[in-house]
């Protein structure tokens, strides 16, 4: 089994261009989902978490989002805390995943920060997903319900554009749909044949 990521920044269009390949019947392992469960399933993680960035962090027994995010948005320290207590648990959830999907052709992680969780290691073949700046915050503000002032911080804290494509194996520019939708459907072509189907 091939281990395909999908990797891009906020706004890029990873969730658009995933689901693509899930009509396409390849499972996709989204890992922002996965690892809000885990910070909601694993007592360590949660352990770690409050020990770190205080009780607040949890409301009834379960993770706040919100309050997570505005203590670790505007430090690079608090941020790289986070991703080194939910990361190490992130790889080991996906690994178990792709030993249950192993009689599939590939499968597909959807990750916004694969490089910097250390995760290229554990994939076979990186797609990029791009899009301009303007529609990427147009996206997330819709989406998120977020200033632009904090969608651009977001954008800043992460990875390029530039830099993704250049560590990629290939790019899908999201802006047409049906554009997408077609270099999806190449893409499944080249990667069931790589995988020897």
């Amino acid at each position: 089994m091939i281990r395909v990521a999908l990797c891009g920044g906020i706004g890029s269009g990873k969730s658009t261009v995933a689901s693509f390949f899930r009509k396409l019947g390849i499972s996709v392992y989204i890992s922002d989902v996965r690892a809000r469960e885990l910070m909601n399933s694993s007592s360590s993680i949660r352990h770690s978490i409050v020990e770190y960035f205080g009780e607040d962090t949890y409301c009834e027994g379960k993770l706040c989002p919100k309050v997570l995010a505005k203590k670790v948005f505007h430090s690079d320290t608090a941020l790289k805390k986070l991703n080194s207590i939910v990361h190490p648990k992130v790889k080991i959830d996906f690994r178990k995943w792709c030993e249950q999907h192993a009689e599939e052709p590939y499968t597909i992680i959807e990750s916004a920060i694969l490089f910097e969780a250390g995760m290229r290691e554990d994939v076979d073949f990186v797609i990029a997903v791009l899009a301009p700046e303007a529609l990427r915050v147009e996206r997330a503000i819709k989406r998120d319900n977020q200033t632009r002032e904090e969608i651009l911080k977001r954008i800043n804290a992460q990875m390029s554009d530039d830099e993704i494509q250049s560590l990629a194996d290939v790019s899908i520019v999201n802006i047409s749909l049906e554009d997408v939708e077609k270099d999806v459907a190449e893409l499944d072509a080249r990667l069931k044949i790589k995988s020897g189907l």
